[in-house]
């Protein structure tokens, strides 16, 4: 049984589809490859298949057929969840609420006949590790969200799997407290250095724990890649618009100009970043905080402010330009606002060209 088992926690999916009874598409032959010790997070709208990607990994769900599950090379797509060698935190936590902490913990242990003086030093291990001392006798009703989320995650971890699964281990708590366990699951997963996989469609917790996102839509794999990357060089429409909530422009590239490449926005040339051909019709992405008001009468885009939007350390403005069919933008500004009606000037600081998508 040993051979079955993940190891080294590498994982890939190959031409991985879902159909379901009625009809419905959830994975379209999804491509996927998770290195040994990576934290990847799966993150999309709801309905883009990734809880199910989740679900297949875990042998949870099988694939349809022809598409392959790989732990370390090895196909794992038949073996049933208990051979694979997988820890899994669900939403819900699905915690047992007859049992109290320690033995919620030590529950996966005890199955394996691990004995009893070694099964209560790992839950204590654990305890310590995901600050939970204190609590190994209460029952689940008597604990808070946050520490629910502990308890799920010690237990996943707690027979040492080789892969971790995540599916949205966050979305029941409010907004402060999940903030605040974001940083303690980070320090937590670094620290056991376990293959992660994160599903999640809250783009902040991605780019937050993840070293590489997997952006899906439509059951497959839009873009797969460092946070820093998705923001600054979206692969496609619609990474752009769900990371960083990036704003999408026609362009005409104009050709390039030492490092950067020269557009026409609404007849004014911008330098940005990108690949591209005189002459073609491109689609350019740009986030607010790069792009600022000017006082400059040419080379800006002309517009007018038709909403401010206060928020702490700036202002949005959105801005309808002059231009014919031109979609709005969106502009941080740090001083006193111009109002809602004003005739405005907008210069692009930086932007990106999204490579054509067949």
């Amino acid at each position: 049984m040993a051979a079955a088992l993940a190891r080294d926690g590498a994982v890939s999916l190959r031409d991985v589809g879902k159909t379901y009874a009625n009809g419905v598409v959830a994975l379209d032959r999804l491509d996927l490859d998770v290195r040994p010790g990576e934290f990847v997070s799966l993150l999309g709208p709801s309905g883009c298949g990734k809880s199910t990607a989740l679900r297949i990994i875990a042998g949870l769900e099988a694939p349809d057929p022809g598409g392959k599950v790989l732990f370390d090379g090895k196909d794992m797509t038949a073996v049933p969840i208990e051979r694979r060698n997988v820890g899994m935190v669900f939403q819900s936590y699905a915690l047992f609420p007859n049992m109290s902490v320690a033995d919620n913990i030590g529950y996966g242990l005890k199955i394996r006949g691990v004995k009893k003086d070694e099964r209560a030093a790992r839950v204590a291990e654990l305890v310590a590790l995901t600050n939970i001392s204190g609590l190994e006798s209460r029952r689940i009703d008597q604990l808070s969200g946050g520490q629910r989320q502990r308890v799920a995650l010690a237990r996943a971890v707690a027979v040492r799997p080789g892969i971790l699964l995540l599916d949205e281990p966050l979305t029941a708590l409010d907004a402060a407290l999940r903030e605040r366990l974001r940083g303690e699951l980070n320090r937590l997963l670094r620290a056991l250095g376990i293959t992660t996989i994160y599903v999640t469609h809250d783009q902040a917790e991605a780019m937050a724990l993840a070293s590489r996102v997997a952006v899906m839509n439509d059951g497959r794999v839009e873009q797969a890649a460092t946070p820093q990357v998705l923001y600054r060089e979206p692969a496609s429409e619609m990474v752009a618009r769900f990371v960083g909530h990036g704003m999408v422009v026609p362009v005409e590239i104009i050709g390039r100009e030492g490092p950067r490449m020269l557009v026409d926005l609404w007849g004014v040339r911008v330098a940005v970043r990108g690949e591209g051909n005189a002459g073609e019709q491109r689609s350019l992405c740009l986030h607010a905080e790069n792009l600022v008001l000017t006082s400059m009468t040419t080379g800006a885009i002309q517009g007018r402010v038709v909403a401010s939007a206060y928020q702490g350390a700036a202002t949005v403005l959105t801005i309808q330009p002059n231009a014919t069919d031109a979609p709005q933008l969106r502009v941080e500004y740090a001083s006193a606002p111009p109002a809602v009606g004003a005739a405005v000037a907008v210069a692009v600081r930086d932007g990106f060209i999204i490579r054509n998508v067949a």
